[in-house]
């Protein structure tokens, strides 16, 4: 062809396939899809409200293991289990709930919540209860998820496919045994606190505590008040045990910050004064979203709660001061997970309570052998050890050429945002690596993470994709982000933590989002469709905008002869919804700029 000829354009299809041909279907229309969600605590019911609420002709199954949801919170029953965050900051945005007995509500008190969320907003209709998945492979031939699902309370074993498939196990779901020479010789009662027996008569007992993370700061303060009960509590790490959260806010509001329930007339005011309760909440999450600048290592924020909590947890340990020159660390508060622990220290400084620092040799069969020498006669021994949040979930999940999840988190888990990894199509994780917060509304995170999934979803059903997969360059960038931001941080001053990889040793934050919970909001708000790699569901070369469809939308197409769009209507929409109020946006005259709406927060796309 001469320089000066034209190369007329293709007209007929693309890169000289076949002629196009039209969808027929409305561009708006919902493609049946199959979603498979693994879990029904918080992040799992959270989705079974929003995704039949948000999307259509999904078929959803939310697959939970136990007999009951609620996930950590059904499993978790140890005596004095609470929350240790302010109840009515951890609560779904759109059904708070008034009648919390406590500030900190226990943990019975959160598991019935979520029961009665889960029930009162429909989730209940696609959980499956006693469900476990037992494996999960991507089959890059059909595009789908094939799992194997063992029905726990019959053993019987099936297999099932997705579309999509979402974790939302949590990272506090894989119980972490003490790795100490002996733990199977014990003869006594051995139980973790994530399993607890609830049988066990812990009256006149020997018991002893290993850890002192957020679980034992719980259970110490209980077990302590048990009729004749002798404790030891075994503790190899510093800790800040802090102020209430929230207590000046309270101090604010007219409540004693020293007593947290609630009595039946507090209760009965929110219920009845929506004002006064929404101004209650809102003040707890302004309170908590400020405190951000804690988590900055030499923040004045930081230097004064050091001083404080310092002074305070000295105040309360005065009968036993060798336990708060052993206790109070020297790195920043929030590098381990600060807890306010009511009760805790106190009931350190009790007659019946030894707090014992040695290391642990080994357990024998009827206690505990240190490397002091000493002997340490037990009846019971409890493993408040936390959870293996460092490790992918304890079931085979394998994605694009059979890399298997346990392997794409060697060295350390990761995760694009923290709810997608590259080689796992249509895979999304809730509260995943690096999803929890410092400071704020964990179930903010949760219901952000949750949106940003139905988007995700949403667009793979509208659009005609087959696939969506993070590219591994965005992982590596948030990778190389994340590094670099917790530098500044206390969160990587030198201690033992969750946070951490490598089992709390290592060098990575693996647990916290980089940044403020609002950060997260923000971020989460709009998803960045460039970072992703997509397939057409009609195969490379497609007219990528043949999901266009036939040059209708959903609202001004007849329900077909025999069906029902569920309000008795002509139409599957309506044709002329753009002028119902509740899509109206309306500028301020003369000073658009000055709405409130967009002072609160920024518009985002």
């Amino acid at each position: 062809m001469s320089g000066s000829e034209k190369q007329e354009p293709n007209v007929n299809g693309a890169g000289g396939s076949a002629p196009f041909v039209l969808k027929e279907e409305p561009l708006d229309g919902h493609r049946r899809m199959k979603v498979r969600v693994i879990g029904a605590g918080y992040s799992g019911i959270y989705l079974g409200i929003r995704i039949p609420q948000r999307l259509r002709n999904i078929d959803l199954q939310i697959f939970e293991k136990n007999e009951a949801v609620g996930g950590t919170w059904w499993v978790n029953r140890y005596p004095g289990v609470a929350c240790d965050v302010p109840s009515h900051s951890y609560q779904y945005k759109f059904n708070p709930n008034p009648n919390w007995s406590s500030f900190y509500a226990p943990g019975h008190e959160i598991c019935a919540y979520l029961h009665d969320t889960a029930e009162r907003f429909g989730a209940t209709r696609f959980i499956k209860l006693s469900h476990e998945v037992v494996s999960s492979t991507w089959d890059d031939e059909t595009k789908k998820w094939n799992l194997i699902v063992r029905r726990t309370d019959t053993g019987e074993t099936f297999q099932d496919d997705a579309d999509v498939l979402i974790g939302a196990r949590g990272t506090l779901s894989n119980p972490s045994w003490p790795d100490i020479p002996g733990l199977k010789d014990f003869q006594g009662e051995v139980m973790h606190s994530a399993i607890w027996n609830d049988d066990y008569d812990f009256r006149d007992k020997r018991i002893g505590i290993i850890g002192n993370g957020s679980s034992s700061i719980q259970i110490v303060p209980s077990l302590q008040k048990v009729e004749g009960a002798q404790i030891s509590c075994f503790v190899r790490s510093k800790t800040w045990i802090t102020n209430p959260f929230g207590d000046v806010v309270m101090e604010k509001l007219g409540l004693n910050p020293k007593k947290f329930d609630f009595s039946l007339e507090q209760r009965q005011e929110f219920a009845q004064n929506p004002e006064k309760f929404f101004n209650f909440r809102k003040a707890i999450e302004f309170d908590g979203n400020t405190s951000h600048e804690v988590s900055l290592r030499d923040s004045g924020m930081q230097r004064g709660g050091m001083h404080l909590f310092r002074e305070s947890m000295q105040q309360r340990l005065l009968l036993k001061p060798e336990i708060a020159e052993f206790l109070i660390p020297s790195f920043g508060i929030g590098c381990r997970r600060a807890t306010p622990g009511p009760g805790y220290l106190e009931a350190l400084c009790e007659s019946n309570v030894d707090f014992i620092t040695d290391g642990i040799e080994a357990i024998t069969s009827n206690g505990v052998k240190l490397v002091s020498g000493r002997d340490i006669s037990l009846d019971v021994l409890v493993c408040a050890t936390g959870f293996q949040v460092s490790k992918a979930p304890p079931f085979p999940i394998a994605g694009r050429g059979g890399l298997t999840l346990a392997e794409r988190f060697t060295p350390f888990p990761e995760a694009y945002l923290s709810v997608a990894v590259d080689s796992f199509p249509n895979y999304f994780i809730m509260l995943g690596p690096n999803s929890a917060i410092g400071a704020g509304s964990l179930n903010s995170m949760i219901e952000a993470e949750g949106d940003y999934i139905v988007k995700c979803i949403r667009k793979l059903q509208k659009e005609d994709y087959a696939t969506m997969t993070v590219k591994p360059e965005r992982v590596r960038d948030w990778r190389v982000f994340c590094h670099e931001y917790f530098k500044r941080t206390v969160y990587s001053d030198k201690c033992s933590s969750w946070y951490k990889s490598e089992g709390g040793k290592g060098d990575r934050i693996i647990g916290l989002w980089p940044g403020s919970c609002l950060h997260a909001v923000e971020a989460l708000r709009a998803p960045r469709w460039e970072d992703f790699d997509w397939e057409s569901r009609d195969g490379t070369g497609a007219n990528m905008l043949r999901w266009l469809g036939n040059g209708w939308s959903v609202t001004h197409t007849k329900v077909e002869e025999g069906q029902s769009n569920g309000n008795g209507q002509e139409y599957q929409g309506d044709p002329a919804w753009y002028l119902e109020p509740m899509f109206m946006d309306v500028p301020l005259e003369h000073r658009p700029e000055d709405d409130p709406e967009f002072k609160m927060r920024p518009f985002s796309h």
